[in-house]
């Protein structure tokens, strides 16, 4: 039986990445990953936002199905996840970091876990401070303004996920039951602070973001609703090409976190039977288009990196051009291991397209992103939206609101909306029936209308009665900084 190394980041943009044709940044560890291994060049997360993200991959089922589309929804316990699979199976099930699950279910199926989340199990719960950054974390303004050279827990977080994670695997080295290991890490996720050698490696190398920001008479009202509500409108460029070289410092300081773990993983004599999994829960937009961090159907923020090597088992050096999607990934593992299959799964291994581009796959997918109108995320407005993938097209569609069609084929950068053009109103139409099937808006809005009453008591209880937090990682505001914080 063989071990799985799941590595799952947090906002990885995947044209941010070496092996995926960025020529500035260095990510030497993935890039040596994707020549040992396969390379997806179309997968897709299953939501531009994180905790529904990862609780669908976690369970193989979108965010209308487990009711989990916002921050603060919690996943129910008696929902099998990939965990529970493996564990079942036989293989130890080891969780070293991240996972953003809300409510006191803090395993979901993981036998152990190591170095928890940093922020509070409970709806309401005591939040933590981030000194100087507070709030830089969150999709406003402020993230942008307070970039540059520091430290911020995040980074300083993850080193204590890559020390766990090492030790971890010393100790399987000698095991007889083989393992499946999952290291979630929070970089390169905002802050947009890097170490200074970093910041100072990529200065004068990554300017401002290559695609402008509509018109004022032009783009998706949504889109501008969001611009506005967060203040992203008329960043400074000074701003945003600090805030855009810190990322890319993060990214290099995630890569050599990885490349540690994959050299243990060789030091150890593991690697050659170890499925080795990369890929992030989202992207970050980077400006592009005016739009920063996730929360988006355009390719920055919804595809991401995806990268699987096996020695012996896949090929080396390979890409696929296959829509796919993070579900993708967690029947992928399931059917690595020959572990029980998920009852309600919704999606495939990859297995199969990875050793063979040429065998059969239905070229679609499907993400979604739904608000419920609280106003600090959302500017007040709730709006169901869902994106269809099929093959070259893509359609998002807005609730309420006009839907966006674009060719990725003949418009990769997404800047020719056809929605509204005759010659396409027949894909558009297709799409847009093929979107809304099993998937009710109006069903949906409802439902979170009652996610919020419910969570508004919820907030009320853990407020007043404290609930023991547990697999918490404590964030000290001390250990954020800045080298020059603005005034």
């Amino acid at each position: 039986m063989t071990n799985i190394l799941f590595i799952f980041s947090d906002q990885h943009a995947a044209h941010v990445t070496g092996c995926y044709g960025d020529p500035v940044v260095r990510t030497p560890a993935l890039d040596g990953l994707a020549a040992g291994g396969v390379t997806f060049d179309n997968a897709c997360t299953t939501a531009p936002l994180c905790t529904p993200a990862r609780m669908s991959m976690l369970t193989g089922q979108h965010s209308s199905r487990i009711g989990c589309w916002t921050n603060s929804d919690v996943l129910a316990s008696d929902v099998p996840t990939h965990a529970h699979a493996l564990g079942a199976a036989g293989l130890q099930t080891i969780l070293m970091g991240r996972l953003h699950s809300i409510g006191p279910d803090q395993l979901h199926g993981y036998g152990e876990r190591h170095v928890g989340d940093h922020s509070t199990n409970w709806v309401g719960g005591t939040a933590h401070s981030l000194g100087v950054l507070d709030r830089t974390n969150e999709p406003f303004r402020v993230s942008i303004e307070r970039s540059g050279a520091g430290q911020s827990s995040y980074e300083k977080k993850d080193r204590d996920v890559l020390a766990a994670t090492l030790e971890r695997l010393d100790t399987l080295a000698t095991s007889a039951r083989p393992f499946a290991m999952t290291v979630g890490l929070m970089l390169p996720h905002q802050p947009y602070v890097c170490p200074k050698a970093d910041f100072d490696a990529y200065r004068g190398k990554v300017g401002m973001p290559r695609l402008s920001p509509p018109g004022d008479n032009s783009g998706h009202p949504c889109l501008r609703a969001w611009r506005e509500h967060t203040g992203s409108l008329d960043l400074p460029d000074d701003w945003q090409i600090r805030a855009r070289i810190a990322y890319y410092g993060l990214t290099t300081v995630m890569d050599r976190m990885i490349g540690e773990i994959l050299d243990c993983l060789e030091r150890n004599g593991l690697a050659g039977d170890t499925l080795v999994i990369y890929a992030s829960d989202h992207g970050d937009q980077l400006g592009e288009r005016g739009l920063w961090w996730k929360q988006t159907f355009y390719e920055q923020s919804i595809r991401v990196p995806l990268i699987m090597r096996w020695p012996g088992r896949l090929p080396k050096g390979e890409r696929r051009a296959q829509v796919v999607n993070l579900l993708d990934v967690t029947a992928t593992m399931i059917d690595a291991a020959g572990a029980p299959p998920l009852p309600h799964g919704q999606g495939r291994s990859l297995l199969p397209v990875a050793r063979d581009g040429d065998v059969p796959w239905l070229d679609e997918t499907f993400a979604e992103y739904c608000t419920d109108g609280v106003a600090r995320w959302t500017g007040g407005t709730p709006t169901q939206q869902r994106m269809i993938r099929h093959g070259p097209w893509k359609l998002v569609h807005y609730e309420g609101y006009r839907p966006q069609l674009f060719h990725l084929g003949d418009d990769p950068d997404e800047m020719d909306d056809l929605a509204g053009t005759s010659r396409c109103a027949p894909m558009r139409d297709a799409l847009t029936a093929r979107v809304l099937e099993g998937w009710n808006p109006r069903e949906i809005a409802v439902r979170m209308a009652r996610k919020v009453g419910e969570k508004k008591l919820l907030s009320q209880w853990a407020k007043t009665v404290r609930p023991e937090e547990s697999h918490l990682w404590e964030v000290r505001a001390e250990d954020n900084w800045l080298d020059d914080l603005p005034s």
